[in-house]
């Protein structure tokens, strides 16, 4: 009885550290840098290990930047290759050689290595630890191997890759299926050889779209030679596709991507993320102004005409709105590609027009049909529905276009499709708009009040 009584408190402190961990990691994101500092040095060195290996790179390296190099080296010791080659590209350049030199060496070969390659492509993404086989080992063998090697801090155990002399991938095999045969059989004999890899310098968006499309855990990554270097992970590319995923939601709003939690970005520097933006915008909108100048004599001789400039605008904005997230999101997610530009035009297109028609009738049905019609648009109250309806569908068809057209044309040009943002999609319509507007009804309305 006594041992149970004395056991009994350490799994209770056990799982009350456990909570304590998980309160912190929750809160994270809401402390300053002061309180986190705070809270990390309060644990004690098994549980702030934890909290520091479930951290990213940017809040792992604001833990131990002002440490001593000493104390640098073993929260750097702890981490994978990939993971210490992300914290390193937090550091300022001149400070890198510093902390590499205090990793071992062959983990220094091996985050140098990682650091030739952009963050944000597969060999930047990637582990170099992997489960390596030979083809003609037997089963027995590569279990005893894998044992070995579990030892050091391979990626995972899961899947072994089955590699030749010259270290190029030739398959892969599972954990289960080497439990699963007799001791004698070769390793080539029950790998698999139809084996999904990629190369090096693969965007981490593309990444995302195997994982997705194959349901994967891992992937092999192969260099320019078609030999094996490394492996990405599912935990690896899906921050990598958070991150993706929040840059574009930012550009899509049209502002500048934030480089930390909403709560931590300093006033200024939210101003400064969100300015540039509303001022391009702002400048773009000035030309609407210029396009009411132009049409000011219409406006004088029809007053009418103006009632229903923030309709023709916000239709034709919101259309396009539409049509650029849409796109935006479907090119993301790999399901429209640059070729795809002819299909996606007369889809949106006919769309187009069917919206127009669909908006168009309601607004002409509700000059045509409106109680107090000819003390509100005058005697020409039918042809002023027509104008209104000619325009809706004119504005509603070319937002489409435009919001469904702009994202392969940066795409065409190298640029971030995300950057076609609603608000860009909007400011642009917003002036063509005026023009489908004032033409229409000088075309309509010509001869009665124009």
């Amino acid at each position: 009885m006594q041992n149970d009584e004395n056991q009994t408190p350490d799994i209770n402190d056990n799982q009350s550290a456990d909570q304590d961990i998980s309160i912190i990691q929750d809160d994270w994101s809401q402390l300053n840098k002061e309180k986190r500092k705070t809270k990390f040095n309060s644990l004690n060195r098994t549980d702030a290990e934890e909290l520091f290996l479930n951290l990213g790179a940017s809040d792992q390296y604001e833990l131990i930047s002002e440490l001593s190099n000493l104390e640098i080296r073993s929260w750097l010791r702890l981490l994978a290759p990939d993971d210490a080659a992300d914290l390193i590209q937090e550091v300022d350049h001149e400070k890198r050689e510093e902390y590499l030199s205090l990793l071992d060496p062959q983990t220094k070969r091996e985050v140098s290595a990682l650091l030739a390659y952009a963050e944000d492509k597969a060999g930047g993404l990637m582990n170099s630890r992997f489960i390596r086989l030979r083809p003609n080992m037997n089963v027995d063998e590569a279990i005893s191997y894998i044992r070995i090697q579990a030892k050091t801090q391979v990626e995972t155990v899961y899947y072994s890759y089955v590699l030749d002399p010259e270290q190029k991938l030739v398959g892969v095999v599972s954990f289960r299926e080497l439990f699963a045969s007799s001791a004698n059989k070769k390793v080539e004999e029950i790998m698999h050889t139809d084996t999904i890899k990629i190369p090096v310098d693969l965007d981490q968006e593309q990444i995302g779209q195997i994982f997705s499309k194959y349901e994967l855990m891992a992937v092999p990554v192969i260099d320019a030679d078609n030999k094996m270097v490394g492996i990405v992970t599912f935990d690896d590319i899906a921050q990598a596709v958070q991150e993706e995923a929040t840059e574009d939601i930012h550009k899509i709003g049209a502002v500048e991507t934030l480089d930390a939690p909403y709560l931590q970005i300093s006033f200024f520097e939210m101003i400064k993320k969100r300015a540039g933006w509303l001022l391009i915008l702002f400048i773009g909108e000035m030309f609407t102004a210029s396009a009411m100048g132009f049409f000011e004599d219409e406006l004088h001789r029809a007053l009418v005409l103006s009632m229903f400039l923030p309709l023709i605008i916000s239709s034709g904005g919101n259309s396009g709105s539409q049509a650029s997230t849409l796109i935006i999101r479907a090119m993301a997610l790999g399901e429209v590609k640059l070729k795809d530009w002819w299909k996606v035009f007369v889809r949106e297109v006919a769309t187009g027009l069917c919206l127009g028609l669909c908006l168009g009738i309601v607004g002409m049905l509700r000059i045509y049909f409106w109680p107090w019609r000819n003390e509100m648009y005058g005697d020409h109250y039918a042809l002023i529905a027509a104008t209104v309806a000619a325009s809706v569908i004119g504005v509603v068809l070319w937002g489409t276009i435009s919001g469904s057209m702009l994202p392969f044309i940066l795409r065409k040009f190298k640029l971030d499709p995300a950057s076609a943002s609603a608000p860009a999609v909007a400011t642009i319509v917003d002036v063509t708009g005026l023009i489908i507007y004032f033409t229409c009804a000088s075309l309509i309305l010509k001869g009665t009040l124009l």
